[in-house]
């Protein structure tokens, strides 16, 4: 659980750094303080990858073997059931836009602000059931090798992961990447934002093979004497035949409460003073329980942790969309 908590502070920095450039990359200073955006963040170390996404740009990956795998969640309303479901039951209402006369055109949105996506960075003149807490999942990759895909909404939109793959097969990675852009806005130009990254995961190298023995040696003292071929080399012992993609974690839920434990456990009570996020060192009863606002009525006992300082509960309640409602006004993102 340490490990998730560690994702989602970093995933806190990225953000802010995200909305702090973001202030300065438009002409029009009104529109940089309200307009959000996505985000597919991706780690790879070793042969391990993990995950972090927000919005409708997605990751997949194709193992050597042929496999698909989606490492993303797709936050668009009209395909993620789950994220329509938790926003009605936040009080929010998911519905198309009305043109009037009872006609209803265009994707699901959420209303207030008629974004049609749940999740996103930024966004702040949308309702506060558009929350930035991101879909986690971390995979173990086969030591065979395989490629990943990482694009934003503009790309699958017009193609299909099969799609993708197919058109750049035996493509180094920048060629790749370039047709993929290319195939997604051919049939009707470029209408969205259509970035690609293509990378290859190379597979483990095999050690060359040994030499043949050689030829027995005349004599017994010679023979007694004579270096013995194991019959392997240190460079065996580190390699290991190809193996397949391992799920290794996986936390989908808009709620950091629901991301932990549901009971402290009590061998973790002398952590009482201590944030949970910034492991910062607090004074008794200084600590925020990360279940105090939830919908579970059960009184919570003075262990019931994991505990926030103020800063980062702050910044809890902030991803979870629990900021003041203020003026909202309608949004145009998709």
């Amino acid at each position: 659980m340490h490990f998730l908590w560690e994702w989602l502070l970093l995933f806190m920095h990225v953000v802010h750094a995200l909305l702090y450039c973001s202030t300065y990359a438009h002409i029009n200073a009104d529109l940089a303080k309200t307009s959000g955006t996505t985000v597919t963040f991706v780690i790879l170390e070793g042969w391990v990858v993990t995950v972090a996404s927000v919005g409708d740009s997605r990751c997949i990956f194709e193992s050597a073997e042929g496999g698909i795998y989606h490492l993303s969640a797709d936050h668009r309303l009209e395909c993620n059931e789950e994220e329509r479901h938790r926003i009605t039951a936040s009080g929010g209402e998911v519905g198309r836009l009305n043109a009037g006369g009872g006609a209803e055109i265009g994707p699901l949105r959420c209303w207030p602000g008629g974004l049609c996506l749940s999740r996103s960075i930024g966004d702040m003149d949308v309702g506060e059931f558009i929350v930035p807490v991101p879909y986690v999942k971390q995979v173990k990759l086969s030591t065979a090798g395989g490629r990943m895909i990482i694009s934003s909404d503009g790309v699958w939109d017009a193609l299909t992961a099969e799609e993708a793959l197919d058109c750049c097969r035996g493509m180094p990675p920048d060629a790749a990447a370039a047709q993929i852009v290319k195939e997604a806005v051919k049939p009707k130009g470029l209408r969205d934002d259509t970035t690609c990254i293509v990378v290859d995961i190379l597979p483990q190298e095999k050690p060359a093979a040994l030499p043949p023995p050689k030829k027995p040696v005349k004599g017994m003292l010679k023979a007694m004497f004579r270096k013995k071929n194991s019959g392997s080399s240190s460079q065996d012992k580190d390699y290991m035949e190809p193996d397949v993609v391992e799920e290794l974690f996986e936390e989908g839920s808009a709620w950091l409460s629901e991301r932990l434990d549901t009971k402290y456990p009590l061998c973790n009570m002398f952590k009482l003073f201590m944030c949970a996020v910034c492991q910062l060192e607090m004074k008794p009863g200084e600590g925020i329980s990360i279940h105090v606002g939830t919908s579970n009525p059960v009184k919570l006992r003075p262990w019931d942790g994991p505990f926030l300082c103020s800063s980062c509960n702050e910044k809890k309640e902030a991803m979870e969309g629990k900021r003041p409602s203020g003026n909202r006004h309608g949004s145009d993102s998709d």
